[in-house]
């Protein structure tokens, strides 16, 4: 079926198409439109650091809405009520899982500018359940062609100051804010496509506002840049088939790696209580010491640490250096370079009727990214390079930056990021990802491992209490306060003391990653008749279609929706 939606997603396509799109791959052709339309995805980077952090606003929700969603029909869970209702409205349509995709990254994009919008960039993961074919959509932002390893700071933000404050006041959670010129770009690009932003007004605006604030980006930095297109990653731990992205994504490598440790302990049992929190502690902080070996590869050969970060049998090396009656000083995880302090991000999933998925991770970095609104175009920049290591940065952890993740002309930095989806015996069993910079994969992994191998229901595994690492210093973070809707989540003081018997150093902890989760029920298919044109159950093409739940993570107060 043709829609609105795959008309306004193709026409948008322009020559910044995939290449070879053939007819059977019109899915995957339009899922480049998501970063397409949504800012077309070129990297607008600002090319400054600015180090000060501000709160982003906190949601408010309709009476009756709920953090857990089931629908046979298709699910969208986002951290945002409002944008998960918007692409279950696209499902709900006739639309493809990648249009409602769209849809909602648009959405957030307008309702969290603060976290990721068409100024930033993102990584998405999209699965055909027709074809079983998995691709990955890097949409990471790019360094300019005149980016330099040395960076500069500028604390004048007047185009922000005009959109999220009054009388000089910022403006509060509830309150309306008004920004005519994002309006008037993104109609733009839904009107005339790319052209509009990479050889347009758009385009040309954005980067004589970035000039004349100092930045370095060009109109051929613009026309330069692509979404990266690639088989999505695929990588088997402890009974499930995870798909992810490559790099710059650290997040699927990192996911393998802690994974394959935990199930070379030969049973689920392992990562039970409070003893399977510090294995996964250990595991973490030999995982975050690897990392950081890692970087884009189109500019470095990280291959050995890529093959030992997916191997069954490293894993198994690690860990045999894990003791269950202590731990240790970040020194004994042969740890070499300071961390990635990436920021931000929203996430989203998507599981259409057909049971086609799509996980979508967004960012602008910092809140409000470069602290940068473009005046003409409404677009707030990102500060993408500060994802980059530099060699004359002063580390907070006193440890030299990877060499592997500094800054180069048209080079992509590292990212925690990790949309992935998961698959049991060859069918979508779901749809996980996160936001929250370093977080994100200590998160999404403590939810993976609490649904699919510990069989928590969805959203006990999303609301369970999680732990932290960061190598250095050398301290465990622990969940520890109540989130928006009032909800307490701390973790128990029986591992709490069970971790300090090991020698860890503990720290409450009033944040973390939010994460999303989709999951489909595997033991029981839905009715096989026919539904509102679709077919459900067990088909043809042996895509098994089972009941469909979405959970939204309360840590953010966000909500599913169904069609």
């Amino acid at each position: 079926m043709t829609t609105a939606h795959d008309t306004l997603s193709s026409s948008l396509l322009g020559h910044r198409a995939p290449s070879d799109p053939k007819p059977s791959r019109r899915a995957w052709t339009v899922a480049s439109s998501i970063l397409v339309i949504a800012s077309l995805l070129l990297l607008l980077v600002f090319g400054v650091i600015v180090t000060n952090d501000v709160d982003g606003p906190k949601k408010w929700l309709s009476e009756g809405e709920t953090e857990v969603v089931e629908s046979e029909n298709g699910v969208v869970a986002a951290d945002d009520g409002r944008c998960s209702a918007i692409g279950a409205e696209a499902l709900r349509v006739g639309g493809h899982a990648v249009d409602a995709a769209v849809a909602v990254a648009l959405c957030v994009g307008v309702v969290n500018p603060m976290s990721s919008g068409i100024g930033g960039g993102g990584f998405i993961v999209v699965r055909s359940a027709e074809t079983a074919v998995a691709e990955a959509f890097d949409a990471r932002e790019t360094a300019p062609s005149a980016a330099s390893q040395v960076r500069a700071g500028d604390t004048r933000r007047p185009g922000l100051r005009s959109v999220f404050t009054r009388d000089d006041k910022i403006l509060k959670a509830g309150d309306m804010c008004s920004n005519p010129e994002l309006a008037r770009s993104l109609e733009a690009v839904s009107e005339e496509g790319p052209k509009a932003f990479y050889d347009g007004w758009v385009g040309e605006k954005l980067v004589e506002d970035v000039k004349a604030a100092g930045g370095v980006i060009t109109k051929e930095d613009l026309k330069g840049y692509r979404v990266e297109v690639s088989k999505a990653m695929e990588v088997d731990v402890m009974g499930f088939k995870i798909l992810g992205m490559p790099l710059p994504s650290s997040g699927t490598l990192g996911m393998s790696l802690v994974l394959n440790v935990l199930g070379s302990y030969g049973s689920p049992d392992a990562v039970k209580g409070s003893l399977g929190v510090h294995r996964l502690i250990e595991a973490l902080k030999h995982m975050f010491a690897m990392r950081m070996n890692l970087g884009d590869s189109n500019f470095v050969n990280a291959t050995s640490y890529e093959r030992d970060m997916l191997s069954k049998s490293f894993a198994e090396k690690v860990q045999h250096k894990i003791f269950d009656n202590t731990t240790f000083d970040p020194g004994y995880y042969l740890t070499r370079w300071s961390q990635l302090r990436d920021h931000g991000t929203s996430h989203f999933c998507v599981v259409d009727a057909d049971r086609n998925a799509v996980s979508m991770t967004t960012t602008v970095n910092y809140y409000f990214g470069a602290r940068m609104l473009s005046p003409s175009t409404g677009i707030v920049l990102n500060n993408e390079m500060d994802d980059f290591s530099t060699p004359t940065e002063r580390t907070p952890d006193k440890l030299p930056p990877a060499p592997a993740n500094f800054i180069e002309p048209n080079k992509r930095p590292l990212s925690s990021m990790t949309p992935i989806i998961v698959l049991k015996n060859d069918q979508l069993a779901g749809v996980v990802g996160g936001s929250g910079g370093l977080y994100i994969i200590p998160a999404v992994i403590q939810v993976f491992l609490n649904h699919f191998v510990l069989e928590m229901e969805p959203l006990s595994a999303v609301q369970q209490p999680r732990v932290y690492h960061k190598l250095v210093p050398n301290e465990v973070l622990y969940e520890n306060w109540t989130v928006i809707d009032g909800e307490r989540i701390e973790l128990s003081l029986k591992t709490r003391d069970f971790l300090k018997q090991r020698g860890h150093s503990l720290e409450p902890h009033e944040g973390g990653a939010i994460c999303q989760l989709i999951v489909q029920n595997l033991q029981k298919s839905v009715d096989d008749g026919v539904h509102g044109g679709r077919r459900f159950g067990a088909t043809s093409n042996r895509v098994f279609h089972g009941m469909l739940t979405a959970v939204s993570d309360p840590r953010k107060d966000g909500r599913p929706a169904g069609v």
